[in-house]
């Protein structure tokens, strides 16, 4: 039994010797979340298996990445589409009108949702006027594919 328990701790400190150095990898490859926090600036295979576990294991890495939390980034697109959603769900007919106007009180608040900066609005407004076809594909066309298709355009600039 005690030598059980020798031959144990002496494994132990094998691994956290080889966990520093032996198999150095890049600390990225863990993510964000308690376990990055704990085993950070440890780069070995086993400190980020470690890592990996803990994320894991405690379901830290979810919630750090939702609350930007736990040496992780909050996800800005889902706030950014949640906003742009409500948005547009509510003003359908009304920026359809000033988007295939070119301008108007809801393609100007669209800028503004999307972050557009004020010197590039201008073009912003044109290139929805020219591609209205492809943001407005029907008459049965969702307020979710209206988004996605003024992020489509958009992303063209």
């Amino acid at each position: 039994m005690k030598k059980a328990f020798v031959v144990g701790g002496i494994l132990v400190m094998a691994v956290v010797v080889l966990s520093g150095s032996g198999w150095a990898v890049d600390q990225k490859n863990t993510g964000c979340g308690l376990g990055s926090m704990v085993f950070e600036g440890q780069n070995g295979l086993v400190s980020q298996t470690f890592a990996a576990t803990t994320n894991g294991t405690f379901g830290n890495q979810t919630f750090g990445i939702t609350s930007g939390t736990s040496n992780c980034e909050q996800y800005q697109t889902f706030a950014y589409n949640e906003k742009l959603n409500t948005f547009v769900a509510d003003n359908m007919d009304n920026l359809a009108r000033d988007i295939a106007r070119g301008n108007g009180e809801y393609v100007n608040t669209l800028a503004v949702l999307m972050d557009v900066p004020e010197g590039q609005r201008i073009s912003f407004r044109s290139r929805l006027q020219n591609h209205f076809s492809e943001i407005y594909t029907s008459d049965k066309v969702s307020h979710s594919e209206v988004v996605q298709n003024i992020i489509h355009v958009a992303a063209a600039m």
